[in-house]
């Protein structure tokens, strides 16, 4: 500990790792500010595999600007070699930690945290990144600027990029019939090794979606192989079976089983039209509530989703906002002033007046 990096941070702590490298905080004296370094143990620099995919983490990252990603400042290399990148430092939890320490989460706080998830990962496919390893360990939930239940997606590390992605001379580091990522969390193309696209985060983020609204997942397996099995081949368990006693919003439901779907073609084709339908599940309670309807705009070719820095509040459009109590006062307020002074004005031309 207290090692300097690139001159202006210091290591305070580890506070994660794993198989290729660890993860620390880090302090940045002239900002002000603690960083997070993820640093690739230098045993793996013979492996230039294992050296472009790290990279590639860090320059995909660093490309991508939607407030639910993780944030990255800088990518260099150690004196010994060893390659790092600087990111922000985040407090809080992800999603795994939170479903072991609270249980289910309520439909509502879950649909809210994946429809920023949603605009997370918006972005970055149509920036041509498709994650590959979406699951609730790579989901981390925060505050940010007082706002909770804050998420940020993390580790693009098996990301996959296409072509318009590629820089000239860059190592492709899988083929198809590889299978790579997360058993529980990987979808059916996935699982058989095919060409993934955005589709493939879809179903990884129905999965996520279904363990936070029931807290488990959508098959019973005990071995990895076995989830791979299952996701190629068995119906997920419905929701309503998984957890019968639980209450799930109308409609809720035949969302996530859609984008469970086996076949890419029947799930969702993007993921802010995830997010719009997960909105439009909470839709009757907010308008029984008198909060107006909600407009989620779909993202144009080279704009992100719309960026849900208020997640503890539905998604609208200006001109779909209901009139408060205080708007009406101002404009009965107004009539009565302007009644007044038209009363005057005659008044002032009445004759013997």
């Amino acid at each position: 500990m207290g090692k300097e990096v690139a001159g202006q941070f210091r290591i305070v702590e580890k506070i994660g790792k794993g198989g290729m490298g660890a993860v620390y905080r880090a302090e940045q004296p002239d900002m002000n500010r603690y960083v997070a370094i993820k640093i690739l143990h230098s045993r793996y620099l013979s492996r230039s595999d294992l050296v472009s995919r790290f990279r590639r983490e860090a320059r995909a990252m660093s490309q991508l600007s939607h407030p639910n990603t993780a944030r990255v400042f800088l990518y260099g290399q150690l004196d010994d070699g060893a390659c790092y990148f600087v990111m922000e430092h985040l407090v809080g939890q992800n999603l795994a930690q939170m479903v072991r320490a609270e249980g289910a989460l309520a439909p509502e706080r879950a649909i809210r945290i994946m429809v920023q998830v949603c605009g997370a990962l918006e972005e970055a496919h149509q920036a041509g990144i498709v994650h590959r390893d979406l699951k609730p360990e790579n989901v981390f939930v925060t505050t940010q600027g007082g706002i909770r239940d804050f998420p940020k997606v993390l580790d693009f590390g098996l990301a996959k990029v296409t072509e318009r992605q590629m820089r000239p001379g860059s190592m492709v580091l899988t083929q198809q019939g590889m299978v790579f990522g997360t058993p529980e969390f990987m979808s059916p193309e996935q699982a058989h090794g095919k060409t993934l696209d955005a589709r493939s985060d879809i179903y990884s983020l129905g999965i996520i979606l279904y363990e936070l609204l029931t807290g488990k997942l959508p098959f019973d397996a005990k071995q990895p192989i076995e989830y791979i099995q299952l996701h190629a081949n068995a119906t997920p368990i419905p929701l309503s079976k998984r957890c019968p006693e639980a209450f799930f919003p109308p409609g809720l439901e035949e969302v996530v089983m859609k984008a469970l779907a086996k076949d890419p073609a029947e799930r969702y084709p993007s993921a802010a039209e995830f997010a719009i339908a997960l909105e439009a599940v909470l839709q009757p309670r907010e308008s029984a509530e008198g909060l107006g309807p909600i407009s989620l705009p779909i993202p144009g070719p080279t704009a992100s989703m719309v960026s849900p820095f208020e997640p503890a509040a539905p998604v609208r459009s200006v001109g779909a906002r209901k009139r408060s109590k205080g708007s009406w006062v101002v404009l009965v307020v107004g009539i009565a002033l302007g009644v007044a002074g038209a009363l005057a004005l005659w008044a002032s031309f009445r004759p013997g007046s």
